[in-house]
């Protein structure tokens, strides 16, 4: 089930039945993945205009892709990961960044 939080943001269907949520404003980007129970396989966390992100007050393990740079696979809670040159980064369950990856390569984010 998707928590009410992620329900609330912008949605991009990608393919393979995969959706990318948008946290744009600074209380989404704030509030992010923390203190969630778990994140379906289907859904991520897109973060534009980032390249560091924190996993403090996670309760799983994430992947984050760094558009732009690289994927960052099985990144346990109370870590701070950044990349030079990613644009942004998309947060996903971990053992689900490569699908993401892969559904995400030659795709444009629309201008928000």
């Amino acid at each position: 089930m998707l928590p009410t939080r992620l329900r609330r943001l912008p949605a991009t269907a990608l393919p393979g039945g995969l959706v990318l949520y948008t946290a744009a404003t600074p209380r989404s980007r704030l509030l992010g993945l923390a203190g969630l129970p778990d994140m379906p396989a289907h859904a991520a966390l897109l973060l534009p205009r980032c390249r560091s992100v924190h996993t403090l007050g996670m309760r799983f393990p994430l992947d984050l892709l760094f558009v732009g740079a690289e994927l960052v696979e099985g990144v346990p809670p109370r870590r701070v990961v950044g990349r030079r040159g990613a644009s942004a980064v998309v947060e996903a369950r971990a053992g689900e960044g490569a699908r993401f990856a892969a559904a995400l390569s030659g795709w444009r984010r629309p201008d928000p």
